[in-house]
């Protein structure tokens, strides 16, 4: 096996942490760098195994053959590989080392591979040149619902469809040529006739003086389909945040926003790529109501509350305003933690330049007036005399541009002033951004 295909797999790294085998790497002093393996408890004894190593391997007439040794180390013997094309010189800063065990009383022909993967969570076997299986172990056996002793003996069309069989002698037929490891993933059909996924390494071994093919995989299916879900959940999110028309974002905890759609973009008057990245409260203008939307979004980050509707006065990049009604809906992340915060704008008032702040009574006066209520009835509901209502109603005009009181009513719903889907009318904020305390 080679020590680079070992070390650049978490995988196989931590399958190897309970077996009697030991990989590292090492500077070209031999000073080991990264270790790992079951077969050493600590960093010092490795430091000293690879010490026997640099002696054994720099003796005298130590011939080193098809980069791999035999090395005593405290009273136990191991087989020593390293990538090829490696020399002495370089001083095998990558390997591997495989505790040779004796041959065990069942009289396991395979020992050497049979302990180091009879009964892990992963699928291994041997195979001779002609397909035919040596070995198997149990988690192999069972993607075939059998056991290894049926499986041994038997060849690969014995177990697999043509097609797989196929597949399988020419991957075989590879390692056989070229005597080195090869990483990939294989689709093959399983025993209930569904197809199954697996990745995993197929490498040459020696077995009584043969070359034969050794193969240990991780049955991957689940995670394929899970994987494929979630990339098409995420082309059905992509289609909706780019084509439903909405404007919307995803905003990271932070409130900078990681994605948004063309209509978020024309909304604000920018590009979509000078949009993203943007800090989100730049592009809210200063009015009464950030406080409640900041507290809102507390919430949504501490997990208090998953989502909330709100409202806020958006600020494009020419100055204009408007009143949008904002839906803030959490995305969890690892360990229940929130990762991100979608925010869809689902109602919004036509853009204005900014107005002159309208006092409550005033709010309060147009949401009586859209009800249409009279002066008296008015003065009245607010305990204001006839001549005060008379005056903020005149005022009102000349703040929004309105000669008359339907021009009032229409310009306080164009301008977000007054709620849009509320009867009675009543002001789109409890505290509305256009008007002070």
């Amino acid at each position: 096996m080679d020590g680079k295909a070992v070390v650049d797999d978490p995988g196989l790294r931590a399958l190897l942490d309970h077996l009697p085998v030991s990989w590292w790497e090492a500077d070209e002093q031999w000073r080991v760098t990264e270790r790992g393996g079951g077969a050493f408890p600590d960093l010092p004894t490795t430091q000293r195994f690879l010490d026997r190593v640099r002696q054994e391997t720099s003796a005298p007439g130590r011939s080193l053959q098809n980069g791999h040794c035999l090395v005593e180390f405290d009273g136990r013997t191991f087989t020593v590989r390293w990538p090829l094309g490696e020399s002495r010189d370089q001083g095998f800063t990558r390997g591997l080392a495989m505790e040779a065990g004796a041959q065990p009383a069942t009289g396991h022909r395979y020992a050497a591979f049979a302990e180091f993967a009879d009964f892990a969570p992963v699928a291994a076997f041997i195979r001779d040149h002609d397909g035919r299986y040596l070995w198997a172990n149990h988690s192999y056996a069972h993607l075939y619902g059998t056991t290894p002793d049926r499986v041994v003996g038997s060849r690969i069309e014995d177990l697999d469809t043509p097609a797989d069989a196929a597949q399988f002698r020419a991957l075989d037929q590879q390692i056989l040529n070229r005597g080195k490891p090869v990483r990939h993933h294989l689709r093959y059909h399983r025993s209930d006739g569904s197809t199954g996924q697996a990745a995993g390494h197929r490498f040459p071994v020696q077995e009584n003086g043969r070359t034969c093919v050794a193969g240990i995989y991780v049955d991957i299916t689940e995670h394929a389909r899970a994987m494929s879900q979630r990339r098409e959940a995420e082309e059905n999110l992509r289609a909706l945040r780019d084509h439903s028309g909405l404007p919307c974002a995803l905003l990271s905890v932070n409130g900078r926003i990681e994605q948004a759609g063309t209509a978020t973009a024309e909304l604000f008057r920018t590009r979509l790529s000078d949009l993203v990245g943007r800090r989100a409260h730049t592009l809210l203008a200063a009015t009464a109501d950030l406080r409640p939307l900041r507290l809102a979004w507390e919430g949504l980050i501490t997990r208090r509350i998953r989502r909330v509707e709100t409202s806020a006065v958006l600020l494009d990049t020419e100055g204009r305003q408007r009143r949008a009604q904002l839906h803030l809906t959490t995305v969890s992340g690892p360990v229940g933690r929130v990762a991100h915060v979608w925010a869809v704008v689902t109602h919004q008032s036509i853009a204005h330049e900014a107005h002159p702040p309208l006092t409550a009574a005033q709010v309060r006066i147009l949401s009586l007036l859209a009800g249409g209520s009279t002066n008296g009835e008015i003065a009245t509901s607010l305990n204001l005399s006839r001549q005060a209502v008379d005056y903020h109603l005149s005022r009102l005009r000349t703040l929004l541009d309105a000669a008359t009181r339907p021009a009032l009513v229409a310009r306080a719903y164009v301008l977000g002033i007054l709620a849009p889907r509320a009867w009675p009318p009543r002001p789109a904020t409890m505290r509305h951004p256009m008007g002070s305390s």
